[in-house]
């Protein structure tokens, strides 16, 4: 697999390597703007000739004035797409607006995908990573882009109806789980990313301090939750590399067969932990056809369409890859919602407080509520 691309910026970086240059796939035309490409919304525009200035000389084929979209899909972090005769990268920073410590970090993603890419292909490469906000309002990163399929909310038309491709995605994600948890952090510097001692401890902690410092009511169960969870912690099974956020549309799928995939996405919160928190998330994101409707009012990605495992089915396949014991999943899944709960409650009140437009969130308050009934639920109380 090729080494690390370069890590030229403005400022000395800790995890760069001054002396590689990128060198991104280069093509003779560029592709038609894809679905999830949109204009730039009024609110979260970036000047492109302030980020061709800064970028020119520092990136193969980056000369000039990038011609700039945006992608739409994302709650938090804004991505966009730099398009230049003959090559791309995308740039991603923090969403508008005061954010929580620590989170939305592009530093900490630049570290892990200027090294990740060589033991685990989904993680797209990053070369560039820029800490001041004078070029576009906040820190960035630029990354490789990749190309394939990304499933939202509602299955793309042209999928539908395909169950047994439904199955193969399902299998394929705790498939490609698993090996991200296989990955040794020492093997590619990583080994330093975080602190595993105590780190489901600190989990719990730092989520609820979130919810605190992004609450717009109050919440018995939430409460009741939080006290659940800090009084049975299970020692942990191991440490590994934690993505944090590992669900659907995070993951890319080849366009020329969707049970492929492509890229992993979404490394700003990745560390070093037990392993079991990532599944616990994934089966928080993932609703059934026989959940009820405190569950279901926050589908996210269509795992109810028949074809999709269950929840059950992706704890056994992740069990059998992985070989770790989950007799205590109930606690990861009900620590999966609850984290769920704060990451769409931070963006809730980023709308409520007009730091954002974006009408898709004026409903997420219902949902952060759905989330808390069905951790509740989970958790037996």
């Amino acid at each position: 697999m090729p080494g690390p691309g370069p890590a030229a910026a403005g400022r000395p970086h800790p995890y760069r390597n001054p002396h590689r240059r990128a060198s991104p796939t280069m093509s003779t035309a560029l592709p038609a703007p894809g679905p999830d490409l949109i204009p730039m919304r009024p609110d979260e525009r970036i000047d492109p000739a302030r980020v061709g200035a800064y970028l020119a000389g520092r990136l193969p084929g980056a000369e000039g004035t990038p011609e700039v979209e945006q992608f739409s899909g994302g709650k938090a972090n804004l991505t966009y797409l730099l398009r230049y005769p003959g090559c791309e990268y995308v740039l991603r920073r923090p969403p508008l607006g005061p954010v929580a410590p620590r989170a939305h970090d592009m530093g900490r993603e630049y570290r892990v995908l200027s090294v990740l890419h060589r033991a685990f292909p989904y993680a797209p490469r990053a070369y560039l990573y820029e800490e001041s906000s004078e070029v576009v309002g906040a820190p960035f990163l630029i990354m490789e882009r990749r190309e394939g399929i990304v499933i939202r909310n509602e299955m793309p038309p042209d999928l539908l109806g395909r169950p047994e491709l439904y199955a193969r995605i399902s299998a394929m994600l705790v498939e490609v789980l698993a090996d991200l948890h296989a990955v040794r952090p020492e093997a590619v510097g990583l080994e330093r990313l975080g602190r595993p001692e105590g780190f489901t401890e600190r989990q719990v902690a730092g989520w609820y301090q979130r919810w605190e410092g992004a609450r717009t009511e109050d919440s018995p169960r939430f409460e009741a939750v939080y006290r659940w969870l800090a009084g049975r912690v299970p020692p942990s099974q191991g440490v590994s590399l934690v993505h944090n956020d590992f669900k659907l549309d995070n993951v890319m799928l080849a366009a020329d067969d969707p049970g492929r995939p492509v890229a992993v996405f979404d490394w700003d919160m990745c560390t070093l932990g037990d392993p079991l928190t990532d599944l616990g998330t994934l089966l928080g994101y993932w609703t059934e056809a026989t959940d009820d409707e405190s569950r279901q009012a926050f589908a996210i990605m269509p795992s109810n369409l028949p074809g999709f495992l269950t929840r059950a089915e992706l704890a056994e396949r992740y069990a059998a890859r992985s070989g770790r014991d989950l007799s205590e999943l109930a606690f990861y899944e009900t620590f999966g919602l609850f984290k769920i709960a704060v990451i769409i409650q931070q963006i809730y009140v980023r709308w409520v407080r007009g730091q954002t437009r974006d009408e898709r969130f004026s409903t997420f308050g219902r949902r952060v509520r759905g989330l808390i009934d069905s951790a509740h639920a989970c958790a037996g109380l």
